[in-house]
């Protein structure tokens, strides 16, 4: 085998063994926050959605598969006693925002637009604001009402 044969061979074979990685790296979901636990409404239209342990260890919970649809809950910073709910979608390019506990407010990764905790825009280009869901606290359940 010739010099020219072998490194084309050792090309071929490291971007054969790089390409998960990269697939991996470029995936959008985000597992180490985000619970998948699903159910059904009740009657009174709330789902479960996760538990006081994960709301409380994790400082937030993400659950994209939820019945009410993608719902991201964190305590409410003005009332630790309260939850806010929110629909982690950003209206403006469809990126999940995440929850910034300093300065208290839901922020995209894509584009840097911020929302407070009512979900009402805060800085843009996003001119739509996050869509909430009434949340509570039920025995060891978080809890999200579907409209």
């Amino acid at each position: 085998m010739d010099r020219r044969t072998f490194l084309g061979w050792v090309g071929v074979g490291w971007v054969a063994s790089s390409l998960p990685v990269a697939l991996a790296a470029c995936s959008s979901s985000n597992t180490a926050t985000d619970t998948t636990v699903a159910s059904s409404p009740r009657s009174d239209r709330f789902v479960v959605v996760g538990t006081v342990a994960d709301l409380t260890q994790k400082g937030q919970i993400l659950n994209k598969q939820s019945a009410v649809g993608p719902v991201l809950v964190v305590r409410n910073p003005a009332a630790s006693n309260q939850l806010v709910a929110v629909n982690p979608t950003c209206p403006h390019l469809r990126c999940t925002v995440d929850w910034k506990s300093q300065p208290r407010e839901f922020v995209c990764p894509c584009h840097g637009s911020k929302f407070a905790t009512n979900g009402s825009v805060v800085t843009g280009p996003a001119d739509k604001p996050l869509k909430t869901y009434q949340a509570k606290i039920e025995g060891n359940s978080v809890l999200v009402k579907s409209s």
